[in-house]
């Protein structure tokens, strides 16, 4: 029985004709799959007319439930306790810890968390249970003695949900989450607890808009939303079927029809499977949206949930304080990435450890210029290229996290990270004879090179190279407008005076290298600055010569003295040359 999509042929042993040949590759088969979603029923969206956001969402991390039963190994209480403090700390006021009716784990944790008093005050914990009465009530009983929380209630209402799995109908399903909401009703009274309610039509985006709004209405009719007590209406893009703008649609219908709208808070609970969860988010604030569940980096179950970082530090590079402290991002992904055995990874959206870096060439000098420009002029708005936020926002350093070398680097980024880790401010063109330097290096080794490592290529290769010429002693003499330079020298194994005057000192140390080591070059340029400031700065020179085919070689030379300084840079400029 042959596979569809596959011909076979039988080929006799020995016939020198392989079995590969003519045999048809595996042809995707698309036409098994179709929509599953349902438009909305409106003609003219709004929220297509907004450009940007205006105000961050109330924030609910569900790191401690949805993420956390997407772990190949769940944390431990400790590691849940750790993981909540993190929480609290970058400034989650609405946070998901479990469902404590389903798992002992999960009980004991809420259970701690209440009796070691962990949760401040100004922070409500959440909880989920499905619409069943033993489970709503053991989730009322472990709550008790806390300040704050929100009992999250849902029941699945898609097509397939309803047809496949649970096999009711809509009116039976309707009857689940409202028998549901009832005994929120009762038990809150029976125990004389005012907690705050949530519901969600589970796969709310593959359930048809007109019978998710009747189910929402129903809930909302029992509970019956005061603005002293909103209800919360989550509505959870379970798996990702559409684009983010069907989804943005499908909220405004909501957002537009929805009983007790002013009492009601909608919230937004996108999954990652088209890999928009972020845009679904965005799109679904501009529709109406005033809460967003997520995780910290999109941790979730299939690929992931919304990355709470993402949407935002989205938010903040547009201006907007999202109202979350994520200035130390090296340490919340440390911590993340040990108590979740996840990583982030180096390309995730302000938190991976290359999202700064530039290797190109191109790259680098424009950051380079950017940041440049940024000391010379008063700057209102971050505007370096290249750059959508300033990386010491979230605890990120320039010296190592943005001008990152290899061989694809430039000579604007090494002279970058030469001036701004250890002060050597190169001249321009010196910059790409070191650059070619540089990049040689990375190349042959096929690795990235750390600053200090570039450092070190450019010590040895450009900073008081001393052989095979090299001085060992001089003085200078003024005679009338011109200065007399004697050099002590050892050159070809042989130690010698050599002198001759020039218009300058430099000028008579190079005239005496010519006229008496018979070394010939022309066009020497000179710059210099101090290396360092302070009693004890040194003085960095740079040199260049140029030989008599019009190749140039450059040298640098650094001493306490700036004179010493130009003569070493003299001399390794002289000594690269006749390398």
């Amino acid at each position: 029985m042959a596979c569809v999509g596959f011909s076979q042929k039988v080929f006799k042993q020995g016939s020198g004709q392989s079995p590969e040949i003519n045999r048809k590759v595996n042809i995707m088969n698309a036409s098994k799959y179709t929509r599953q979603y349902f438009p909305a029923p409106i003609s003219e969206p709004k929220w297509i007319k907004k450009n940007y956001l205006t105000k961050p969402p109330v924030w609910c991390s569900v790191d401690l439930r949805d993420g956390n039963q997407s772990l190949m190994i769940p944390m431990s209480l400790e590691e849940k306790l750790e993981f909540f403090k993190l929480l609290v700390k970058i400034g989650f006021k609405e946070i998901e810890i479990g469902f404590p009716a389903a798992s002992e784990t999960e009980y004991t944790f809420l259970r701690t968390l209440i009796e070691e008093d962990l949760i401040p005050d100004d922070v409500t914990v959440q909880v989920l249970t499905q619409s069943r009465e033993h489970i709503i009530r053991k989730t009322f009983e472990s709550l008790k003695g806390v300040k704050n929380a929100i009992v999250h209630l849902y029941n699945s209402t898609s097509v397939a949900q309803r047809e496949q799995v649970f096999k009711k109908s809509k009116e039976e399903i309707i009857a689940i989450a409202v028998e549901g909401a009832e005994l929120f009703n009762k038990i809150s009274e029976e125990m004389g607890v005012d907690y705050r309610y949530e519901y969600s039509p589970e796969s709310f985006t593959c359930t048809e808009p007109e019978f998710a709004l009747e189910i929402c209405n129903a809930v909302l009719d029992v509970w019956k939303p005061t603005a002293k007590k909103k209800v919360i209406i989550n509505l959870p893009v379970t798996v990702e079927v559409s684009m983010p703008h069907v989804y943005a649609n499908q909220v405004e219908y909501m957002h537009e029809n929805l009983k007790y709208r002013e009492n009601v808070i909608i919230s937004l609970h996108p999954h990652n499977d088209r890999g928009c969860a972020v845009a679904d988010t965005e799109m679904g604030l501009l529709a109406g949206g005033d809460r967003v569940e997520g995780t910290l980096f999109g941790n979730g179950e299939r690929t992931g949930n919304t990355d709470l970082v993402a949407v935002a530090m989205n938010m903040f590079s547009q201006g907007i304080d999202p109202g979350l402290d994520l200035s130390n991002m090296p340490e919340i992904t440390e911590l993340y990435e040990r108590v979740t055995r996840m990583q982030v990874y180096d390309r995730s959206p302000y938190a991976g450890k290359l999202v700064f870096a530039a290797f190109s060439g191109s790259h680098q000098d424009a950051i380079a210029k950017g940041m440049r420009w940024r000391e010379e002029h008063t700057c209102r708005y971050w505007t370096v290229p290249y750059l959508p936020i300033d990386p010491r926002d979230v605890g990120r350093e320039y010296e190592t996290d943005v001008i990152r070398i290899n061989s694809q680097s430039g000579k604007g980024g090494i002279g970058y990270l030469l001036e701004h880790n250890y002060g050597y401010l190169l001249p321009r063109k010196m910059r790409e004879h070191v650059g070619y330097a540089v990049k040689s290096v990375s190349d042959h080794a096929h690795k990235e090179l750390s600053p200090s490592e570039v450092l070190d290529i450019f010590t040895r290769e450009y900073v008081n190279v001393n052989a095979p010429v090299c001085v060992s002693d001089y003085h200078f003499v003024r005679k009338g407008d011109q200065i007399k330079a004697i050099l002590t020298v050892e050159y070809n194994g042989e130690t010698r005076d050599i002198s001759a005057e020039g218009n300058g000192r430099l000028d008579a140390v190079s005239n005496a290298f010519k006229r008496n080591l018979g070394i010939v070059y022309s066009n020497m340029t000179y710059h210099e600055h101090a290396l360092e400031t302070g009693s004890t700065s040194r003085a960095v020179a740079y040199v260049s010569i140029t030989d008599d085919k019009g190749k140039t070689y450059w040298g640098a030379g650094v001493h306490d003295d700036i004179i010493a300084a130009s003569i070493n840079a003299l001399v390794t400029a002289i000594n690269k040359k006749l390398a």
